[in-house]
This record gives structure tokens, C-alpha cells and sequence, in this order.
């Protein structure tokens, strides 16, 4: 039986819109590198398998804006040994053969231990941004899923043979054209990235907004643990992540009590989650209940405020589920896959016996 795979989100100051008001730095520390490493590290340290990265087109709430999540994502990668991390990148108004290379060279500097979160970006005031309006987001997201897992492949894992005495860098016949055609652009290729370490980074996205051949893990809500254990059956991807916001009571002061202290600043707006307010302990048995035969098999939280809920969840509830062994620490040396348990796929144009 696989173990509950831990996934923490730590973009910004946490899940709740005015989390930077009890947060343990100053604003202008927010983007800043050491701010980045310092959660990663503290995250790898507790034994979490995988951090992520979330970003959009628009800017933050909070007053400051941020980095993109790939470029952190890469130097989160050059700082850590074991942690896997998975940035957010929208598919709506970025270019596939962009983002395919942005993430191949992010497995690379990873050596296989990068993701990617699907997302889109739908919001009227995006479109203002970029000047044009996209006709269906959700068909330009598939679109970008299979071009961008396409291009992986344009590279044979022995493509790049480096051979000095004839002066040969690449075999051309392990090249291969993609020749996309979709439904909102076309691709011809071959990447300009070689195939990332993993052969495909792990795809992970929202439940429904891609089709299940085209995503390794599904990131599933619910109201409760019943709805997320049915929302996992029904996902029929791979792996499935059960998406939990978490305010957990501190030394000083309960969660609830710090939901109502920022509550007087901005609303928690729902976001299909489940949503768990309480002790550590509590939310140890909650997990433990979630790990139960047929539920998801990984869990991402989002803390309410980073710098509050990390330490607890760091120093009570990670310990607690490797110590009862519902959880592990990740492998070193380990890839993400390999930490889900996932296989390498093979290359689709090696397969094929297509050529260049």
C-alpha cells in the first residue's frame, strides 16, 4: 500500500488573502530569495515530498506582487536535495513550446524532481492585460497538456550523444517533428530542450479541467472526507491529491481565533476545499481517516498563514503520520515519479519508429 503522499503550497504568505498581516516578515521580504529558501527548506526538513508554486496573469492579493513560480521553482530545485516542486504555469495566454522548454530545463536543474500544475486563466480583467480575449480556456488547457507532453518526447532519451571525435552532438534521426494541430494552434517542433530526466514531468492539475490520459495526479475537494474519498474515485488518474486549507491552533493562539482576526480584514472565500480548523492532532486523525483504503493518495495543504501553521505542521503533524507510518519521507535520489510511484514512460516517437 502506498504511503500518503505530502504536498504543502507555499506561494506568498499563505491561503488567506490577508495572511501577509500576521506574517512573521516584513513585505519586502515576500519575494525575496531567502524568504523562497527558507520555507523550501524548513518543508524538506519536515518530510514533505513536494512543494508547489501557485501564480497567475494578474497579480496577488497582499502588497506586494511576486516572482514567477517557474523562475522560483528553478532556484527552489538548486536548493534542495530532496524536495520535489511543482510551479503553477497557466496555459492560456502562454505558448506551449515555452512552457514545455521552461519545464524540461526545470526537471533538469531538479534532476527529475519537477511537476507542473495546469492552470488557466479566465478573468476579464487578464484578457485587459494582454489584449485579447480567449475564446475557450479550458480547450486551449488541453491543447497545451498534449502539445507541451508531446514536445517531452521530440528528444529520444539518447538523442544528445556528445561525440567529440566526429564532431556529432545530436542524432538527428532522434529528433521528431510533433506536428500538432489543435483546436486553438498548431505546433511543429522538435523542443530545443532534451527530454527531461523523468522522460515526462508529473502533470498535475484540477480535477476535470483535463481530460484523465492527460494528467498524472488529479487535485480533488470536498466538503469532507466522504466527498473527497468519492471525489478520488472518480477522478480515474493515476494519483490523486485531496486539496485541504488548514488554520491550526499555535502555542498562543487558536485557529479559529486567527481566521476571525484576519476575517476583519478580507473574507476566506470558499474554494471547494476542505477546510480544516483545529489542533494538530486533529488534523493528524483527519489524514489518518483520509489514508484509509480506496482514498486519495496524497494530500496538498494550504496553510492559513505560512509563517504560523509551518512550524506546527513541521515540528507535530508531519512527524506524527511518518512516525505511524501513514506518511514517508521522500528517497534521496529519488525522482517525483518514483516518489509516486509512477513509471517512466517510454517515448512515444521511439515506440512509433517515427522520424525527423
Amino acid at each position: 500500500m502506498m504511503s500518503l503522499v505530502l504536498a504543502l503550497e507555499i506561494d506568498g504568505d499563505g491561503a488567506h488573502p490577508a495572511a501577509w498581516r500576521r506574517a512573521a516578515h516584513p513585505p519586502s521580504q515576500r519575494i525575496g530569495p531567502r524568504r523562497v529558501r527558507q520555507v523550501a527548506e524548513i518543508a524538506e526538513r519536515a518530510g514533505f515530498t513536494l512543494v508547489t508554486l501557485d501564480d497567475d496573469l494578474l497579480p496577488p492579493d497582499g502588497p506586494a506582487g511576486r516572482i514567477g513560480a517557474v523562475e522560483r521553482a528553478a532556484f527552489i530545485a538548486a536548493s534542495t536535495s530532496v524536495l520535489s516542486v511543482a510551479p503553477v504555469v497557466s496555459t492560456t495566454y502562454s505558448e506551449p513550446f515555452h512552457v514545455s522548454s521552461q519545464l524540461a530545463s526545470l526537471d533538469h536543474i531538479a534532476v527529475g524532481r519537477a511537476g507542473w500544475v495546469v492552470s488557466t486563466s479566465p478573468q476579464p480583467e487578464a484578457a485587459a492585460a494582454w489584449g485579447r480575449p480567449t475564446a475557450d480556456p479550458v480547450q486551449e488547457a488541453v491543447d497545451a497538456a498534449r502539445v507541451v507532453r508531446a514536445l517531452w518526447d521530440s528528444w529520444e532519451d539518447d538523442a544528445a550523444i556528445r561525440d567529440v571525435a566526429t564532431g556529432r552532438y545530436l542524432d538527428r534521426d532522434r529528433l521528431h517533428y510533433v506536428d500538432f494541430t489543435g483546436a486553438t494552434y498548431t505546433v511543429k517542433g522538435p523542443a530545443i530542450v532534451p527530454r527531461p530526466p523523468q522522460g515526462q514531468l508529473v502533470v498535475l492539475a484540477p480535477h476535470g479541467l483535463l481530460p484523465a490520459d492527460e494528467v498524472d495526479v488529479a487535485l480533488v475537494g470536498g466538503d469532507d472526507v466522504a466527498a473527497l474519498r468519492r471525489a478520488a474515485v472518480a477522478a480515474s488518474t493515476p494519483r490523486t491529491f485531496a486539496e485541504i486549507e488548514v488554520a491550526l491552533d499555535t502555542s498562543t493562539v487558536d485557529g479559529a481565533d486567527r481566521v476571525e482576526d484576519l476575517g476583519r480584514h478580507a473574507p476566506w472565500r470558499s474554494s471547494g476545499r476542505l477546510r480544516y480548523t483545529g489542533s494538530a492532532g486533529g488534523l493528524v486523525t483527519l489524514l489518518r481517516e483520509l489514508d484509509r483504503q480506496g482514498g486519495p493518495d496524497g494530500v496538498r495543504l494550504h496553510p492559513l498563514v505560512l509563517d504560523e501553521d509551518l512550524p506546527v505542521l513541521s515540528q507535530y503533524v508531519v512527524p506524527a503520520l511518518i512516525n505511524a507510518g501513514v506518511a514517508a519521507r521522500p528517497v534521496p535520489g529519488a525522482s517525483l515519479r518514483q516518489s509516486l510511484r509512477l513509471h517512466r514512460p517510454k517515448n512515444r516517437f521511439a515506440l512509433s519508429g517515427g522520424t525527423a
